[in-house]
């Protein structure tokens, strides 16, 4: 099995460690000081007080690789367009690519069963550029849980989790999405094949508002939360999400507060919004929540608090150069 880790950060360096520790195939695509690290010293995950290093072909370039059976993205959403033409090199004919990306997935409406079949999202894919480029049929859904930092360049530390929940647009258990499945689990992961469309709403329903929120305050996951102000913000525009997921066919399992307390329960938790601008980082605004005023609008809901909230965290962002 050829895979290819397109970004291997923190969440992509561990998933490339252990597929390389399984005996995979596996290549990464890095850059800067992280590469050349990988490079002269191989790929380290420190994970269960252990220290793993694996040795992945390390590359800036695609074309060092050519076409892969697997390319898992890994990269923030918003990077995803600009490397839609380096990646060429790697998708063979029946080249499949993992979208292991926050937020509404730009092949959201492929295949998709009602009247916006195949609609493009222009807030997460501008002008189409990766429905066309990459094309919409390669893509395989992936929800990330874990949650993954790296400690200097060339190693990454595991802190929590192991679930990467895999479906197909269509809903098909197909042979691609079972294989890549199995490779996963061999490789010590949890990864289901769902329904990606619910397993997507699941975890996008708390970091529409729970991650610009704790941007625009500062606070911490449990204080966004329990704060009455700020936790009536986030249960309004989680209920405005609601309706959206549900107008295109989502179910959603538990109810907002229950999805509200279970927030509150992770403690004093910094967003990856947060953490983002702290850092002086491109934030993930659009992915997680422009692109639901915008299916929002498609679908006829209204979305107050979430067009409220919106263009202040957008203004947060500019201000800060991280937008």
């Amino acid at each position: 099995m050829k895979i290819t880790i397109y970004g291997a950060g923190a969440i992509g360096g561990y998933i490339a460690a252990l597929l390389a520790q399984a005996g995979e195939e596996v290549s990464v695509i890095a850059r800067g000081p992280h590469l050349a690290a990988i490079k002269a010293n191989g790929l380290a995950l420190e994970m269960n007080g252990e220290r793993i290093v694996t040795h992945p072909f390390a590359t800036d370039n695609p074309a060092d690789i050519g076409a892969q059976d697997f390319v898992i993205v890994s990269l923030k959403a918003h990077s995803v367009p600009n490397v839609v033409d380096a990646m060429q090199p790697l998708l063979g004919k029946n080249t499949a690519v993992v979208t292991a990306v926050n937020g509404v997935p730009w092949w959201y409406f492929y295949k998709f069963d009602g009247s916006w079949e195949n609609h493009k999202i222009e807030s997460v894919d501008p002008g189409g550029k990766q429905w066309d480029g990459i094309g919409p049929e390669r893509a395989i859904g992936c929800v990330v849980y874990p949650a993954c930092e790296i400690l200097e360049p060339g190693v990454v530390r595991h802190i929590d989790g192991n679930r990467f929940t895999l479906g197909e647009s269509s809903g098909e258990k197909t042979e691609r999405v079972r294989a890549l499945s199995q490779v996963m689990i061999n490789a010590g992961f949890k990864a289901p094949v769902r329904n990606i469309r619910d397993e997507i709403w699941v975890k996008l329903w708390g970091n529409l508002c729970f991650n610009p929120i704790s941007a625009l305050t500062n606070a911490t996951l449990d204080v966004v939360a329990t704060d009455p102000g700020t936790r009536m913000v986030a249960r309004n525009m989680m209920l405005e999400a609601q309706a959206i997921g549900e107008k295109l066919g989502v179910r959603f399992a538990i109810d907002v507060d229950k999805r509200i307390a279970g927030a509150a329960g992770v403690g004093a938790h910094t967003t990856s919004m947060l953490q983002d601008l702290t850092l002086g980082r491109p934030m993930e605004i659009d992915a997680l929540v422009t692109a639901v005023q915008e299916l929002g609008r498609i679908t006829g809901v209204k979305t107050p608090t979430i067009d409220t909230v919106l263009p202040i965290v957008q203004q947060r962002g500019r201000i800060a150069g991280c937008y």
